[in-house]
């Protein structure tokens, strides 16, 4: 690997800008493998902390659960859409009495999906989404004296970007009342760059001995995994419903294609080195399960992720020399969220029919940097606003504030401590869910 975490190796990283594009994250973490994970689901169901595998509605989307697709009534289609906007801010300890600072802002969309009926009981899901984002840059001046006397200055800088998307498309049945099954498939492809350059300037040999080095890795993925799902309703009738979710992915290979490439620059001559190879890095297998409660006033929720990063690449890690040593471990998550409508059927007053919400989630990434877990935290809130009385169709707002936090502070590396990264990040997400009843699929005698 070119790519390396310096960000953490050497301590005077640093990189003070703030700008924007179209990549969806910027975090030093994303510097390895797939980069950072996407919280799956549309802006209502992030609102709520990320939950839903147990939520049954027929008016909106279910991004998480297959079997929910089952649930589509006759003659009906739904379509949603969602962007985010991010806001990141990362912090390093330089030294005791310096803290380096950098932030990055980002817009981007996140998911295009629709359900639609084909047959009683029986429903289609489809869904566009990003499944992980890699996004960082930072730079490190050489401060050695031997270097800056002999050689001139030295730039060290580290920057990628890029994105897998994950399309899935699935069918759900419901055979019973209380229960529905489903199975998808889901298929990921992206490219993902990551660059390293040492650039020399002031130069002062002036016999061409020293050159430039640019170093490119460049990751494709494309690759399929299925998934399975289930819904039972313990309590269902028409004033509430309790019902439970699960899903299970399954793991395996996922076989992306590296490519690595070296120029060498001089006053002479430059070099080209290219290899290229299927890289080892394995998809995990996931389980997850949640409960799910609602009724006329209120919805709320709690889902449990367990996915075997760590066992799936228990053999493969992530480095140079003198670097930080980068390992995969599996990861748990919870989430929480709650949903009060305080009177859908208010003819009278609008704000009684829009949908406040409030989640939490709780969780770890599924790289390790120098043995140190990095925990994740978030708290999320949400509008859901009604586009007319007595309708599906809404359009609806989320935020959400996350932090990354260290387990250790500082970690060894080849006998040098180095400070790793803070993260808070700042989220606001705009959603739209059309739902088209019964009357969109009647043929009229009169206009």
């Amino acid at each position: 690997m070119m790519a390396v975490v310096a960000v953490f190796a050497m301590p005077a990283v640093s990189s003070a800008q703030s700008f924007s594009s179209s990549i969806n994250t910027y975090s030093p973490y994303s510097m390895y493998g797939l980069g950072e994970l996407a919280t799956p689901g549309n802006v209502a169901m992030r609102s709520m902390g990320g939950v839903g595998l147990g939520m049954y509605s027929y008016t909106m989307v279910n991004l998480l659960n297959p079997a929910a697709y089952g649930n589509m009534t006759r003659k009906s289609f739904i379509f949603d859409f969602g962007v985010d906007a991010g806001h990141y801010r990362n912090s390093q300890l330089k030294s005791a009495n310096s803290l380096v600072k950098t932030a990055y802002n980002s817009v981007n969309f996140h998911e295009i999906a629709f359900q639609m009926p084909l047959a009683k009981n029986v429903g289609f899901g489809f869904s566009l989404t990003p499944y992980s984002s890699v996004g960082y840059k930072m730079y490190r001046d050489e401060m050695s004296e031997d270097i800056l006397g002999n050689i001139g200055r030295v730039r060290y800088q580290w920057d990628g970007e890029g994105d897998i998307t994950e399309v899935k498309a699935g069918v759900g049945w419901r055979p019973f009342k209380r229960f529905s099954v489903g199975v998808a498939m889901l298929y990921y492809w992206g490219n993902i760059t990551r660059n390293y350059t040492s650039q020399v300037s002031n130069m002062i040999t002036g016999s061409g001995t020293y050159s430039s080095t640019t170093g490119v890795d460049s990751y494709v993925v494309s690759n399929i995994k299925a998934q399975a799902g289930i819904q039972f309703h313990i309590i269902s009738n028409t004033k509430r419903m309790f019902s439970l979710g699960a899903t299970y992915d399954l793991g395996g290979s996922l076989k992306p294609r590296v490519t690595q490439s070296v120029y060498v620059n001089n006053l002479l001559q430059t070099v080209v080195r290219d290899k290229s190879e299927k890289g080892p890095l394995r998809l995990p297998q996931q389980i997850s399960a949640g409960v799910f409660y609602q009724d006329v006033h209120v919805r709320w929720g709690l889902d449990y992720v367990y996915q075997d990063w760590g066992s799936e690449n228990a053999d493969y890690s992530e480095s140079i020399d003198k670097g930080v040593v980068v390992n995969y471990t599996d990861t748990h998550t919870l989430k929480f969220g709650l949903e009060i409508t305080p009177k859908a059927m208010d003819v009278r007053n609008y704000l009684n029919r829009i949908a406040y919400r409030v989640g939490a989630r709780a969780g770890e990434l599924y790289q390790t940097f120098g043995g140190s877990k990095i925990r994740q935290y978030a708290v999320t809130a949400g509008l859901g606003f009604p586009l007319r009385l007595f309708g599906g169709s809404s359009i609806d707002v989320g935020f959400e504030y996350g932090m990354r936090r260290p387990e250790m502070v500082v970690v060894d590396v080849d006998g040098v401590g180095a400070n790793l990264v803070n993260q808070n990040y700042f989220k606001v997400s705009l959603g739209l869910t059309l739902f088209g009843e019964d009357r969109w699929f009647q043929r009229y005698k009169f206009d």
